[in-house]
């Protein structure tokens, strides 16, 4: 065999490329990595073919050609270093009928690089086997389309069964040496979770986290994996500790922190485009209880509702203390946090988005940051001060005030949502009952026409209303779930001096200031607050105490009188 060398003298090479997928690897040991290099370095010795070089490119499918050692090996060929490709089969070479004639029918011979596939007698250099390559292709990419069918059918067994389909971990946890498929928190990494949601809570954006991050030198989930021996995909990185904001992003909405399994939450484009994207919320499958939660339920909601109400810096770098939770009391918008070079401190305050020197559609509702800081204090230390001493008071307050009627609502949501699906599900099989009778001709087109239009002209009046009440429904289930949050936080907080972020977002759902009202020499601003799960709270005198306890016992003496 003639030698053929590149521009520099060097001869070139003979690449032999190896390729098992996770799927093809049930397919036995005739495929392995290992029994392919076998094969493919005997047939390059037996028909001399000088300088052989591996490329491999182990538990990568074939329907993508992002494979590490496969591009390697494509630049070696568009540099003239290599003069031929040896494969087993035209499958390890790849799954995607398009692609692999790209490569063999035009890249390849345009480069004058060989290619030989042993099992079907392959070899572009003598044009043997080449008038069945595109049928054999076209196998190959059939096969691909059903295995991945496959999968998904596995995928749905096991989630119909109640177990964790992805087998990804996430940061924070690893799995069980006891059980592979249980996993248990990697308490290190899990604090570096909790310390994300703190930060979050305290009013700090995900680039913010992801700043504060790399300042104080927390190691990058790739870099904290490699540091303790496990494995991870990701290992090219320039700096160990430069966090990235979709990696916080990832942290704070995935819920799975909070202890359960969520499937489903992803897919792939299609069999042959593997770009992850995110399933509709209403697809993903939840299942609580998997694993020991490193988020609590209550604390993982209130994140989420602080990112839906995203919060900008003011020019000079600052956040407002409560941005993001006042509002105006008289057009509802938010207020303004403003905050200068020229103004001190004490300056700082908040007015309505909607007032603009008079102009605008609303009045100015003023206040000082400073003063409203001393507002919500004193509110936080009372209501704490009274759940501290008085919590079953407090709890048949909120009894009194709405668990009634937050039951009668959540349960006529519930009826109104399930009726509304069963509806268009019934519609839907109306339909196509009419379809078959038209097409069996037991209606004419116009009757089929006029009543499928009807039924549709409901569906659509129908979905809406659906939608709102499924947003209601979940409003009123947060309630509940934000008011074992606000409990949990006034038990733990003996003693409240001063506010921070985090414990303002923790208590507060929402500040509305009312405009200002001059009177006996004086401006008075009126405020109410809104706290997480219970509401406007008024926390009730000695004697109003005394006469709610009463009430209590009289209560649960009729109680037990009743069961008796």
């Amino acid at each position: 065999m003639a030698t053929a060398t590149i521009s520099n003298g060097q001869e070139k090479i003979t690449a032999l490329y190896c390729r098992l997928s996770q799927d093809d690897g049930r397919e036995g040991e005739s495929n392995s990595i290992s029994n392919q290099k076998e094969i493919l370095l005997a047939y390059a010795k037996k028909n001399g073919f000088l300088h052989p070089e591996f490329f491999v490119d182990d538990g990568i499918s074939g329907t993508t050609f992002e494979r590490p050692d496969f591009q390697r090996m494509q630049a070696m060929a568009e540099r003239g270093e290599i003069a031929t490709i040896i494969v087993k089969d035209l499958s390890r070479f790849g799954r995607n009928y398009l692609e692999v004639g790209k490569y063999l029918e035009i890249q390849y011979p345009t480069l004058g690089v060989r290619f030989i596939a042993i099992q079907e007698n392959v070899d572009t250099f003598s044009n043997t086997g080449t008038e069945l390559m595109p049928f054999s292709n076209i196998f190959n990419e059939w096969y691909a389309a059903q295995t991945s069918k496959k999968i998904r059918a596995v995928q749905q067994s096991k989630a119909s069964r109640g177990e964790r389909v992805s087998s990804a971990v996430p940061f924070g946890y690893m799995k069980s040496e006891a059980d592979n498929k249980q996993w248990v928190i990697d308490e290190p990494a899990a604090k570096v979770v909790r310390y994300i949601y703190d930060l979050c809570l305290s009013g700090l954006g995900p680039m913010q986290i992801a700043k504060r991050l790399e300042e104080e030198k927390y190691l990058i989930p790739s870099a904290y994996l490699i540091s303790v021996g496990r494995a991870t995909s990701h290992k090219n990185f320039a700096n160990p500790y430069r966090w990235d904001q979709a990696t916080v992003v990832h942290i704070l909405e995935n819920r799975q922190y909070t202890g359960c399994t969520v499937n489903f939450m992803t897919t792939t484009v299609s069999y042959k485009v593997h770009k992850t994207v995110y399933n509709p919320k209403d697809e993903w499958q939840i299942i609580p209880n998997t694993q020991e939660a490193i988020i609590s339920e209550e604390k993982w909601l209130r994140v989420q509702e602080i990112r839906e109400n995203r919060i900008r810096p003011t020019a000079t770098g600052r956040i407002g203390m409560f941005s993001g939770l006042a509002y105006c009391y008289d057009c509802g918008a938010k207020l303004s946090f403003c905050a200068a070079k020229s103004l001190k401190p004490n300056q700082e305050h908040y007015r309505c988005s909607n007032y603009k020197s008079n102009r605008g559609e609303c009045q100015v509702h003023y206040i000082r940051e400073l003063s409203l800081q001393k507002i919500v204090l004193k509110a936080i230390q009372d209501l704490s001060a009274f759940v501290q001493e008085f919590e079953p008071v407090f709890l048949y307050m909120l009894a009194k005030k709405n668990t009634y009627a937050q039951k009668k609502e959540l349960a006529d949501l519930e009826v109104s949502v399930k009726s509304g699906k069963k509806r268009i599900d019934d519609i839907d099989r109306i339909i196509s009952r009419l379809y078959e009778d038209n097409i069996e001709g037991k209606i004419s087109d116009e009757r089929y026409m006029k009543m499928s239009s009807g039924y549709e002209a409901e569906q659509r009046e129908l979905s809406p209303r659906i939608e709102a009440d499924e947003k209601r429904l979940t409003a009123l289930k947060q309630t509940t779930v934000d008011l074992r949050l606000l409990l949990g936080t006034l038990r733990e907080c003996t003693e409240i001096k001063e506010l921070d972020r985090m414990l303002v977002n923790k208590l507060i759902q929402r500040i509305e200031v009312h405009n200002n009202d001059k009177y006996d020499g004086h401006c008075h601003v009126k405020v109410d607050i809104y706290f997480t799960g219970a509401g406007i709270i008024d926390v009730p005198t000695e004697k109003e105490i005394i006469a709610l306890m009463e009430e209590i016992r009289n209560e649960e003496d009729e109680t037990k009188l009743f069961s008796a």
